[in-house]
């Protein structure tokens, strides 16, 4: 670890969220000598059974330790190290009114502990570059929204030495990332390769719903693309280990891999916020950094 001196730290709200944003980029970075380091906000605990064949007895009354143990196999797949902040899934509400979140959960508890938390971590791993979701969570659950304000806040706070004394010696994170995985125009590009080869495209329901849900796609925000097809098996690999969450036969595999490579080999981010100087476009997160081994 930490052979480049240089550290990635990645904040996600739950197990799994990882190896669906950014992880063929972490795993790129794993395997080149970046220490790379996901930070998981929650342990997953109130995450539905949407594989049907772990929908077993057995697995839902031990979920939270059924989530640890795929949040491992995965950051072994991707090669990287993984640190659990602590807190409760908030569960996503459903229902018009929507319920109330349940009592202690993470998008309730007071944003100041939830950043102190967070700072503690990034004052010890010390990394240059962070990533985390854009103020929509990416989509609108509340642990995803959180994870944005919490991330956020901690940037910022990380290097004031007058914030959180007690979370250790100040440390400057230089950038700061929203990750832009799914977005319309990577899923609409692979729409019309199927049409241009005459056949049904397997994601045209997902499709739909996105065209309907990202009316004026986020593709403009987008500032940096990293080339990492080569770690897409190792990004498949990770999404197959949380096997609660993620259906070997749904929609997450439904594109071929080769078709994916081809077409789309890299994975997108938005540079939020800077402390260096970089020209974007961007093909890197580190562009503008210069390594600082410890």
């Amino acid at each position: 670890m930490d052979a480049s001196g240089l550290r990635l730290m990645a904040v996600h709200a739950h197990p799994d969220d990882e190896s669906s944003k950014g992880a063929a980029t972490m795993a790129r970075y794993a395997d080149e000598g970046v220490d790379v380091l996901v930070v998981t906000l929650t342990g997953g605990e109130r995450g539905s059974i949407l594989n049907p064949a772990m929908d077993i007895p057995g697995i839902a009354d031990r979920i939270q330790d059924v989530r640890r143990e795929e949040m491992a196999a995965a950051a072994a797949a991707l090669g990287v190290r993984q640190h659990w902040l602590g807190f409760i899934d908030s569960g996503l509400p459903e229902g018009d009114p929507l319920p109330p979140l349940p009592e202690g959960c993470f998008a309730l508890v007071p944003l100041e502990e939830a950043v102190e938390a967070l700072v503690k971590v990034i004052r010890e791993f010390k990394p240059q570059v962070m990533t985390t979701y854009d103020e929509n969570g990416g989509y609108p659950h509340p642990d995803h929204i959180r994870c944005h304000e919490v991330s956020m806040a901690a940037f910022e706070a990380a290097g004031d030495p007058d914030a959180f004394p007690d979370a250790g010696p100040p440390w400057t994170v230089s950038k700061i990332y929203y990750d832009h995985g799914f977005s319309l125009k990577r899923l609409e590009t692979f729409a019309d390769e199927y049409a241009r080869i005459g056949e049904p495209f397997p994601l045209q329901e997902w499709l739909d719903r996105m065209r309907e849900y990202k009316r004026g796609d986020a593709w403009h925000r987008v500032t940096t693309q990293v080339e990492a097809s080569k770690y897409f098996p190792q990004r498949d690999d990770a999404l197959r280990a949380h096997a609660t969450q993620i259906d070997p036969n749904g929609a997450f595999f439904a594109i071929p891999l080769e078709l994916q490579q081809r077409l789309w080999p890299t994975e997108e981010f938005e540079l939020a916020k800077t402390r260096v100087s970089t020209a974007v476009p961007e093909t890197d997160l580190f562009a503008g950094i210069e390594s600082d081994k410890r």
